[in-house]
């Protein structure tokens, strides 16, 4: 039998509201040792901003961060997968858009996350990624 995104997935991830501060984001991520936050506005995915995001699109752009707001940074066009869905399907969904992790979403919420180190760890364990994936403060 396949096996399902939901058994691998990291459930309850981290969302922010459209209007959080990109410094708030920054400390979130800091201190929950993530690189990534889902945004959401009412319940309903928005985007999602990496760590990347923050440095590219708002370090980059501006000198003084105090105002952006994550709307203005996340990448709104989010490819997602289905808690039910196989995961060689959304393996190769992450390939065919060259992602590395993707929020999995029920009914427009999102309720998991996925991400290459998940499936590295789940297919080949003793790979390099899958045992930089499981060591400890990559979770």
């Amino acid at each position: 039998m396949a096996q399902l995104i939901r058994e691998l997935m990291t459930p309850q991830p981290i969302t922010l509201p459209s209007d959080t501060s990109v410094q708030e984001a920054a400390r979130t991520m800091r201190d929950t040792d993530i690189g990534d936050v889902l945004v959401d506005d009412d319940g309903q995915l928005r985007g999602i901003v990496t760590d990347r995001d923050l440095v590219i699109r708002g370090l980059a752009e501006r000198d003084d961060l105090s105002d952006m707001r994550l709307h203005e940074v996340c990448s709104e066009h989010v490819i997602t997968a289905r808690p039910d869905e196989e995961v060689d399907n959304v393996i190769a969904k992450m390939r065919e858009h060259a992602i590395r992790r993707i929020p999995v979403v029920d009914n427009g919420e999102a309720v998991g996350m996925f991400s290459l180190g998940d499936a590295a760890m789940e297919r080949d364990p003793r790979s390099a990624l899958g045992d930089i994936s499981a060591a400890q403060g990559n979770r």
